[in-house]
């Protein structure tokens, strides 16, 4: 659990407080309606003292559909033992305990005095809940489902001993009684009708998502008394029933005919499909609920909400996606910006890396016409949901460094590239998306330059060119790259990464010796290293224009920088040669952490369209001997600060995170395995004593 108060538990419990209000003032007069006698079962159910395994087993499973856990559990607490902290604009209420503990928890409950309370609000001693527990759709679940839950949360759960925290809430809106008001005018508290113009199929969707899934708590818009406007198709409102909603900073997304049941099926099950990945509390949803439903009733909840009539049906992706790169990629900042700090997770063609990373193209998070989780996102970051699909977490890290215009810049060209064609963001949304967020800022002193502003510069074309050339070097200098390795795939984005090999300042230390070469060497015999040796290519001609805009975008990274100065974050750090590399555990890390990128056998990973998206790490396609990256503790470095991406918030890749055993461990692995040789190896150190890692 997240200690973190989502979107989905500020929004009930903001529509909470706001309730009180609306209850203190109008509910003077209605205090009556506390003293009304508890509901009684009408099949007279008590709690059996042996409960039936099979019985235990159902309420289990409801229990998941409600998502009980998410809002009883607190982060690194017992399970339904309550306490989460849950924020409103009038103070912090605590959920509680739903344990059978019959001190702190429910344990003295009847079945009738539950029923009451999930149906209408009111707990045992008559005490009226806050809205935020969703008592209106879990209304809708049948006695027989009732009474699972009921019989699961009694003899299911072990009782843990964890007293309920008082509220922090003050006058007015702590009078609790006052809410019957509001539950007189809002509350439906019959159970769920089925559609007998529906099939079976239908009708149980139609059960899950109005009742015990509560989809509507966050989908469907509110009303003047902060009341759900529809619970359900039906009605004069019914069509805007899970039609998408303002939740806090988040656009709660329109669920009505939004794609195939496949696909829907596939997003519920592990959290992501060929159109989107969820971000926010839905991944909480998704990991403590939706992951454990069957099949029948995932099917049933996407057969329902495909139903749904919608101003804007599913057509399947746009027509006129680009599965090139968007012409305007290079021409305007945020292509630049995008290409610089996005496109190494979400690809120059938007498609993203599937099982990994999603795509924009098509996502409707990106199309949407209120972009505030788009915005979200870039600020405050992002997690793919845990689930027994995709057990491996990958973390977008905030982009909360970068400015207002930047980042308005960026979301904009991503909100108009590959088929989306949804409006621009200004730079004061984004202020004012910042403002409410208030997000974490990367503090690093590592100077991040800004691509972007290439295009400010005289010679903008060949600075673009020089840029290009390192992030797709394989595909536009096919006759000099042997491999399918690009410049970037050790200098990550584009050479602005701290200790990510970056080309800040570099070119100020040229022309310098080279112990490998025994010589001096310029900027330009060191380009051609790369290209001989992690390339396995052939040498640019020094005086030829690729190789003059390459040095091009090398100097504008040099800023001020002279050849005494020592460069933040220059190389790839160092690592500790005294560390002894174990090579087995090197192949168990490999298959844990770098697999999914790179291959189960160090192939690389490439797209449906087979370009690469990740590179091989061994095999003809990959750096020769020769290579500084073929050197263990050169790639141990590398490795230890800069791999995995997506590992965790460390801006801009959420880079790195092995321990230093670790990443010497994993570089002894692959370095080891087969590559292709280097012709030149035997003028290598001719002067100087060559390293201790050496290939050859």
């Amino acid at each position: 659990m997240n200690d973190d108060v989502s979107a989905k538990h500020r929004s009930r419990w903001r529509t909470a407080g706001a309730l009180a209000v609306v209850a203190a003032v109008a509910g003077a007069g209605i205090f009556w309606w506390v003293v009304t006698p508890p509901r009684v079962d009408e099949a007279g159910r008590t709690l059996p003292e042996v409960a039936d395994p099979v019985l235990v087993a159902r309420g289990k499973s409801i229990a998941d559909l409600g998502d009980c856990v998410a809002c009883h559990t607190s982060h690194g607490g017992t399970p339904m033992a309550g306490g989460r902290p849950l924020e409103t604009p009038f103070g912090v209420l605590y959920s509680t305990n739903i344990t059978p503990d019959p001190k702190t928890g429910i344990g003295t409950y009847s079945f009738g005095a539950f029923d009451r309370a999930m149906r209408e609000g009111v707990t045992a001693d008559g005490t009226h809940m806050y809205p935020a527990m969703p008592y209106p759709s879990y209304a809708k679940v049948t006695p027989d489902d009732m009474y699972a839950l009921f019989v699961y949360l009694m003899k299911g759960v072990a009782p843990a001993t964890n007293a309920n925290r008082p509220s922090e809430i003050g006058f007015p809106f702590n009078q609790r009684w006052s809410l019957a008001f509001w539950d007189a005018v809002f509350l439906d508290s019959n159970p769920f009708m089925a559609d007998a113009g529906k099939n079976e199929v239908w009708n149980r969707g139609a059960y899950l998502v109005q009742g015990l899934g509560h989809c509507g708590a966050c989908h469907t818009p509110r009303g003047i008394g902060f009341q759900e406007v529809a619970m359900s198709e039906k009605g004069a409102d019914g069509g805007k029933f899970v039609s998408g909603a303002k939740v806090e900073e988040w656009n709660a997304i329109n669920l009505r005919n939004l794609w195939t049941v496949a696909d829907t099926v596939e997003l519920l099950k592990t959290g992501q499909n060929r159109y989107a990945t969820v971000s926010g509390s839905m991944t909480e949803v998704i990991h403590n609920s939706t992951q454990n439903f069957s099949e029948a009733d995932l099917v049933a909840i996407a057969t329902y909400l495909k139903s749904l009539p919608s101003d804007h049906p599913f057509e399947g992706l746009p027509p006129k996606i680009d599965k090139g790169v968007p012409e305007a990629m290079f021409t305007t900042r945020g292509g630049l910006a995008y290409a610089q700090f996005c496109a190494d997770c979400h690809r120059l063609n938007g498609a993203g890396v599937a099982k990994v990373f999603p795509p924009l193209a098509g996502n409707p998070t990106v199309g949407a016409k209120d972009p505030s989780t788009l915005m979200h996102i870039t600020l405050t970051g992002w997690k793919t949901a845990e689930t027994k699909t995709y057990k491996r977490v990958f973390t977008m890290p905030g982009f909360a460094r970068l400015g207002d215009d930047e980042i308005a810049e960026i979301v904009s060209f991503v909100r108009a590239s590959w088929g989306n064609t949804a409006a621009p963001v200004s730079a004061a949304q984004v202020k004012t998306a910042r403002a409410a967020l208030d997000p974490k800022v990367d503090t690093s002193r590592f100077e991040t330059p800004r691509i972007a502003n290439l295009l400010m510069e005289q010679n903008a074309q060949q600075l673009v060119r020089g840029m290009r050339l390192n992030t797709e070097t394989h595909t536009l200098l096919p006759k000099n790259v042997g491999n399918v390795l690009n410049c970037t795939s050790c200098h990550l984005n584009g050479g602005t990464v701290a200790d990510g090999s970056p080309y800040v300042g570099v070119s100020a230390m040229f022309p310098s010796y080279a112990p490998r070469a025994g010589r001096e060497i310029t900027l330009e015999d060191r380009i051609n290293g790369c290209f001989l040796r992690s390339m396995n290519g052939k040498p640019l001609a020094k005086d030829g224009d690729d190789m003059k805009a390459m040095v091009a975008y090398f100097d504008w990274m040099k800023r001020e920088t002279k050849p005494e100065d020592k460069v933040e974050g220059r190389g790839v750090g160092k690592i500790s040669q005294t560390i002894k590399p174990d090579p087995e555990n090197g192949r168990q890390v490999y298959v844990t952490q770098c697999a999914v990128c790179h291959g189960q056998n160090g192939e690389g990973l490439m797209d449906a369209q087979g370009k690469v998206v990740y590179p091989p790490l061994w095999g003809d396609e990959s750096f020769n001997i020769g290579a500084g990256m073929a050197r263990t503790y050169t790639a141990g470095a590398f490795v230890q600060r800069n791999m995995p991406i997506g590992f965790h918030e460390r801006f801009p890749l959420g880079q790195g995170g092995l321990s230093d055993q670790e990443a010497v461990d994993v570089a002894e692995y692959f370095t080891h395995m087969p590559r292709p040789d280097f012709p030149g190896k035997a003028n290598d150190w001719p002067k100087d004593k060559k390293p201790a890692d050496a290939r050859y």
